[in-house]
């Protein structure tokens, strides 16, 4: 079952953590928004392993949007 990784608020997309086929574990950092001169931390929500990468560094998201999605 895949589990999608949305972004909670609002921003720009600074860095991509991980990519596609990378483990990660519930609360990894899987992509960093820059909102407000801030960093925030996208999070795994659950443990697994990254199926897709749905944005590219430098991408404007709103929240809500997928991010990415982990099996």
């Amino acid at each position: 079952m895949a589990i999608e990784v949305r972004a909670h608020i609002a921003g720009t997309v600074w860095r991509i953590e991980k990519r596609s086929g990378d483990a990660v574990r519930a609360g990894d950092a899987v992509i960093i928004l820059e909102s407000m001169k801030m960093e925030v931390p996208v999070e795994a929500p659950a443990n697994g392993k990254i199926a897709a990468i749905s944005v590219t560094e430098g991408q404007t998201v709103d929240a809500g949007s997928v991010v990415a999605t982990i099996v």
